[in-house]
């Protein structure tokens, strides 16, 4: 694993010391939560960075308001009419 010492402005570590978690926990999940809301990594990725099963991963990040199913409206319209001929 590679190390990496980034500069945090003060008022930054203190939001991130509100997640009740330390600091290198906080920031490590800041950024893979951010890289999967982005579409960057998949959730199976996030959850092996995050040293998490792949369900819990999912589960929690909905529970944050990050959806695992992104479908524009077209796509979902689309899903919908297949399953109705179904």
């Amino acid at each position: 694993m590679s190390r990496v010492t980034v500069e945090l402005d003060e008022s930054l570590v203190q939001a991130l010391a509100l997640l009740d978690q330390p600091l290198d926990d906080a920031v490590r999940e800041t950024i893979v939560l951010e890289l999967y809301r982005r579409g960057t990594i998949s959730s199976g990725k996030a959850a092996h960075l995050l040293d998490r099963s792949k369900l819990d991963f999912i589960q929690y990040s909905g529970r944050l308001g990050i959806p695992y199913f992104r479908l524009t409206e077209e796509e979902l319209d689309a899903e919908i009419t297949r399953a109705r001929s179904m």
